[in-house]
């Protein structure tokens, strides 16, 4: 057994502006704005909301709107909860057609259609593996061979069929589907959808670390939400500088997660068509307009690399990788 690593602020540090509102034009009287800050936990994650607006009241009830429905979410798409609508699917799909609601049915066509995007890459039905190597419990381990292969056996997104016309999810073979590679991205949207409905426009949404939203701009920064991205290489040194403004960023990295055996890292980011973590990359963010596309993204980016990422990253994303070698490791694809 090997003990996990967690790297504390490893991975995304969002550079949270300090309260500095600019001048009013001469002539037009001050407006006012407050800024508030919340973070609370749901669906395995502490969730940070930043918000100006000009009233304090108005604020905090949005605010408590978007933890709301973080709850709500946690309530349908937790594996954890046996009641929950996800729970639901993995015990009866194997066994029978499974009818769900319309938000789930399209979460999870979502799913396979970013699977078939990047070639099996992204897998939501990953979860076996991640337990034979111990991710699951915090302590790693290296299986042998014949566990992976039978691991292998038990997972597949191309046995998740899904039936438009009747609603309905079923397993072609026994399988378990995962939210953890898409359940924060898709409640980052949603809470950006409640707070642009009432009336914020800047606020700075994120999930744990690794998934972020940045709505409009804060008062102090016209360009939008700053984000750096520490070197993985340089200990103090940041890879990368971003402004967020009506944009998400996701990112996953070596150091998140990871054990060592003998003289090998493995990490945490597993190659769900080999059942092995993968090697020679160190981090992957996506910089997209939803963060539901970049948090399902930075994964088959981080497996597949650089090359394929230029090959096949959708327009109006931005992909930033770097990677384990010792000359032009960081690349931007614009």
């Amino acid at each position: 057994m090997h003990r996990l690593a967690r790297l504390a602020g490893a991975l995304l540090l969002p550079c949270l502006p300090v309260l500095c509102l600019p001048a009013a034009p001469s002539g037009s009287p001050a407006q006012p704005s407050v800024r508030l800050e919340r973070s609370f936990d749901a669906m395995g994650t502490t969730y940070t909301v930043v918000a100006y607006g000009a009233d304090r009241f108005a604020v905090d009830a949005v605010i408590e709107e978007t933890y709301e429905e973080a709850k709500r979410l946690d309530h349908l798409l937790s594996n954890y909860r046996q009641d929950s609508e996800w729970s639901l699917v993995n015990r009866e799909a194997a066994h029978r057609p499974v009818q769900v609601s319309q938000e789930l049915f399209d979460l999870l066509a979502r799913c396979i259609e970013y699977s078939r995007q990047s070639e099996g890459a992204f897998d939501i039905t990953v979860g076996p593996l991640m337990k034979l190597w111990g991710f699951y419990k915090g302590e790693g381990r290296v299986p042998h061979r014949a566990e992976i292969r039978a691991a292998l056996a038990r997972i597949g997104w191309r046995k998740i069929l899904l039936d438009a016309r009747a609603r309905t999810v079923r397993f072609s073979a026994p399988v378990e589907i995962d939210p953890g590679g898409i359940g924060k991205g898709y409640a980052v949207d949603r809470m950006v959808e409640i707070l642009r409905a009432r009336g914020i426009r800047s606020a700075l949404i994120s999930a744990g670390r690794s998934s972020i939203y940045g709505l409009g701009a804060p008062p102090s920064e016209p360009r939008g939400w700053r984000i750096t991205l520490p070197d993985p290489r340089r200990p103090g040194r940041n890879a990368a500088e971003f402004f967020l403004r009506d944009m998400s960023m996701s990112t996953s990295g070596s150091s998140e997660r990871f054990f060592v055996a003998g003289s090998r890292t493995y990490t945490h980011i597993m190659d769900p068509r080999t059942g092995y973590p993968v090697q020679g990359m160190l981090l992957a963010s996506v910089l997209a307009p939803k963060t539901l596309d970049s948090e399902a993204w930075t994964k088959p980016f981080f497996v597949l690399g650089r090359e394929w990422a230029a090959r096949h990253k959708p327009k109006q994303f931005q992909v930033f990788l770097c990677e384990d070698r010792s000359e032009n490791a960081c690349a931007y694809l614009p």
